[in-house]
Order: structure tokens, then C-alpha cells, then sequence
């Protein structure tokens, strides 16, 4: 089933909650590494805070019309990342909770006809405001369990790793990668990713389908009893 905007709104509610009290933690909690190689959970906070702030700004261009990019510059947004690992926890994660309530605030703020406004993502894509809270949805879910504090793939809901799923597909789809099918066992759902070779068979849980499409685990074991093709980064 396509995602709706309104489960994007849900999931992204859901998705902060568990974050922000994933990250409840003291600075020795927080300066332990995170899943991400090469950043602490800090660095994982401060990220997601930051992505709230840059999404502020998106939501800002559609209430007013003013281009207001999300970053200044890709050496802006990583120099803030930095900072943000070097801060007090307590500091750190009062910037996270106060991002994003500031996040929900303006989104809850814009009418019909402001959510049709076009905007640009630090990628470079133009898309309805419609579609930040899927972006922002995808940010706090996936890296709530990049925190490595507790939440995992398989605490978050089924319609939103379904969801998150066709999402990646639709991406890895459009660069050379392995040509693989996959089937989730417990829920029915199924995907192909066109790509080089035989496709190869994989089927799992939904959670460990999601996980190895984005790059957090290395996946079902393949029909040979191999390990599952690995896949380039997702993001």
C-alpha cells in the first residue's frame, strides 16, 4: 500500500519519540560508538538534530515563499555535525528535543496550498513540502536504531519499513548493483532490484529485509547458504 501523508506525519511522531529517548542518556552513554563507522552517538544526535533545523528551513520556504536552502553548504552542515559531538550531553539532547518540536510546530503551521509548495532538498531535488515529514520520517526511524541504544528495525511499524523498503528499491534501482528479489516472511510483501546477473532469491522478516536494504546488516543468508550479496551505500 503507497504511503500517505498522514501516515508520514505518524510515523515521524513515532520515530522522534523513540529517539529522543533512546538518547536520554550521560555523556559516556552518549560518547560510545554508535552502528554508523566512525561516529559516536553523539555524532548520531547532532546529526539528526541538524536535520531538523535544515528541515525548518525547508518548511519556512514553503510558509513564505523565500528560498531558504537546508544547509549553508555541505562543509556547513558537516562542521555543525562536529560541534554538536563535541557538546555536553545535556546540551545535546535539549538541541534534539527543542529541533524538533520547533519542526512540528511550523509543519503543524501550514495550510493546504503551503504543503503544495515546491522546495529543495540538500540533494539538490525539488519536491512538494508534502513530502518532509516522510523525509524527516525516514531520519529519526532509521537512525533511532543507528543509536544502537535499544530500538532496533523490528520496533518499528510494519507499514513504515514496508514503506521505507520501496523507498530504497526505488533508488538502488537506478544505480549498478546486484539483481535481487526479496520476500518478507512474515508479512508477504515482495520486491524486485533490477541490477547485474541472476536475480538472487532472499526472504527474511520484514525488519532484517529492511535493515539489509539500507545498509544496517548484512542481511538473510542466501539460497546457497551464502551470505547475501552485499549492496553499495544507500544514502
Amino acid at each position: 500500500m503507497p504511503r500517505t501523508f498522514d501516515d508520514a506525519r505518524r510515523w515521524a511522531r513515532l520515530g522522534t519519540g523513540l529517539l529522543v529517548g533512546a538518547a536520554d542518556l550521560d555523556d559516556a552513554g552518549l560518547d560510545a560508538p554508535s552502528a554508523l563507522p566512525g561516529w559516536t552517538r553523539k555524532h548520531v544526535v547532532a546529526h539528526v538534530a541538524a536535520n531538523a533545523d535544515a528541515l525548518s528551513n525547508l518548511v519556512h520556504w514553503a510558509a513564505t515563499g523565500e528560498p531558504t536552502p537546508m544547509y549553508a553548504s555541505p562543509e556547513e552542515r558537516a562542521a555543525g555535525i562536529e560541534c554538536g559531538a563535541r557538546m555536553p550531553a545535556a546540551e545535546l539532547t535539549a538541541w534534539l528535543r527543542r529541533s524538533a518540536d520547533a519542526l512540528e510546530e511550523g509543519m503543524a503551521a501550514l495550510g493546504d496550498e503551503q504543503w503544495k509548495s515546491s522546495v529543495v532538498t540538500a540533494q539538490g531535488r525539488t519536491v512538494p513540502a508534502t513530502e518532509l515529514p516522510w523525509m524527516r520520517s525516514r531520519e529519526v526511524c532509521v537512525h533511532a536504531v543507528d543509536l544502537a541504544a535499544g530500538p532496533s528495525f523490528a520496533d518499528l511499524p510494519a507499514d513504515f519499513l514496508a514503506a521505507l523498503c520501496d523507498d530504497v528499491v526505488g533508488k538502488r534501482g537506478a544505480a549498478p548493483g546486484p539483481a535481487l528479489t526479496l520476500e518478507a516472511t512474515d508479512t508477504g510483501d515482495r520486491w524486485e532490484l533490477p541490477g547485474e546477473g541472476d536475480p538472487v532469491a532472499l526472504a527474511g522478516e520484514l525488519h532484517r529485509i529492511t535493515a539489509y536494504l539500507t545498509g544496517r546488516d548484512g542481511g538473510p543468508t542466501a539460497p546457497d547458504g551464502g551470505p547475501a550479496p552485499a549492496l553499495a551505500a544507500w544514502l
